[in-house]
Order: C-alpha cells, then structure tokens, then sequence
C-alpha cells in the first residue's frame, strides 16, 4: 500500500515516512501543489494521500477540490489548526478524515488503515439477501457500487456510498451516530462526530432536491440519522 505525505514541513514528513514505513507502507512526498499534481498524472496512483492543509504559498483545500475533481483517493488532513471552522471545511470540500497535529505515530496508522480498508471493494456474499437498495428516488447497487437518483448516476465518494448504504439498509430506522462511525468510519470516537455530521450535510447536497430541508437523509438530534422515504412522518427509533 502507497501512501503519499503531501507537507511543506520536511522534518515532520520524515518522521511520518518513518512511522508509516515500519508498520509496512510504501511512502512517496510531496512538498507543494504542483509535486501532487505531477504525481497524480502518473499510470499509478497511491492508496491514500495525507494532505496537510498548510502549504506555504499554495492554499490545501484548493489542492483537496483539485484532487477530488479527479479523484475518489482517500484522503486524510494533517492540519495543526484547531479551528473547528477549518476540520469542517476540508470535509466539506471532501477529506475523509482529518488528524490533528500533534499526533502519535500510532493514532495515524489507526487511522489510515481504517479509511483503506474503508476504500476497497466490498466483496458481496456469494447470494446476499439484498444487493440493491431503493428509498424514494434513490437506488444502490452493491455489486457495481452505483448510486443514481431518478436514473440518473450520482457521483459519490467511497465513504459517502459507505454510508448511503449504511443508512439505506437500515431504512426508517434512526441510525445511531456511534453506529455510523463504527460502521463506516472503522472506529469509534466520541469527538470525532463532526465527521457524520458533515459527511451527512456533503450527501445530501448530491441527493436532496433541497439539501436545506432534507426528506430523505433525516438527522435526529442527539440521536442519529435515518434515511425514509419522502412522505414517512413516522421515525422508529
């Protein structure tokens, strides 16, 4: 498994070369937009990418919608900002996670094993009870990990269709946050709840007619969320 450190900070891309090496990676480095853009034409691209958000004169969130544009690669912010305004910000944009500096070398690895097995291809049952999901427009098929609404293809990354189907095989049922991130996200972290909470908000922008008044992606405060068809009024908990 490749993984690509995408930091100005050299010294803090040599410790994380190190630490990613002993636990059996292969590492590539990146210091600056342009290095990342040059890796990325490559026939080969990485497993994952960690992206510091703090670039020296290039802006990492321009870089993550620049990656994104062409890409669904995982990707894991590295960022020493504790504003919760800039966590919010690259997951909206379209991080997968986000770690926050200072971190052990031991968390990181957690966390990047996780958002890869998270990426590969699920591999069905040899005859699943279900394989395609349907709620109001919304339909998943498993097997070629395709949403479409109305029939049309709705772009979605690998965590996004993670957890449409999380949501979707539980349909008219709150799913509870813990659930989510444990289900989706390959862990459980109380603190880390911001990354439901947005990767929601990011689905429904590609799946509600008007992401500001969602019918079909439904948060519970304090609860969960539920997917339900649009003229459910009913929640089970």
């Amino acid at each position: 498994m490749e993984i690509l450190i995408v930091d100005d900070d050299r010294g803090l891309v040599e410790f994380v070369s190190v630490a990613l090496r002993r636990a059996g990676f292969t590492v590539t480095r990146a210091y600056d937009a342009p290095s990342v853009n040059r890796r990325m034409q490559e026939a080969s691209l990485p497993d994952l990418i960690l992206l510091d958000i703090n670039l020296g004169a290039w802006n990492g969130f321009d870089l993550l919608r620049e990656l994104r544009s062409r890409s669904q690669i995982p990707v894991i912010l590295l960022t020493g900002r504790a504003s919760e305004d800039d966590k919010i910000t690259g997951l909206e944009v379209g991080a997968d996670d986000y770690v926050t500096k200072p971190f052990s070398s031991r968390e990181l690895v957690a966390r990047i094993r996780a958002n890869i097995r998270r990426n590969q291809v699920e591999v069905e049952p040899a005859a699943p009870a279900e394989t395609r999901f349907t709620v109001g427009p919304l339909t998943i098929d498993l097997p070629t990990h395709v949403a479409t609404k109305n029939g049309e293809k709705v772009k979605l990354t690998v965590t996004e269709f993670k957890l449409l189907k999380c949501l979707m095989e539980r349909r008219g049922v709150v799913v509870p946050t813990k659930t989510l991130l444990r289900t989706v996200w390959g862990y459980d972290d109380a603190d880390a709840a911001d990354i439901v909470r947005v990767t929601v908000h990011r689905l429904r922008r590609k799946v509600e007619d008007d992401p500001a008044n969602p019918v079909l992606l439904r948060t519970v405060p304090g609860v969960g969320v539920m997917c339900a068809e649009p003229e459910a009024d009913t929640i089970t908990p």
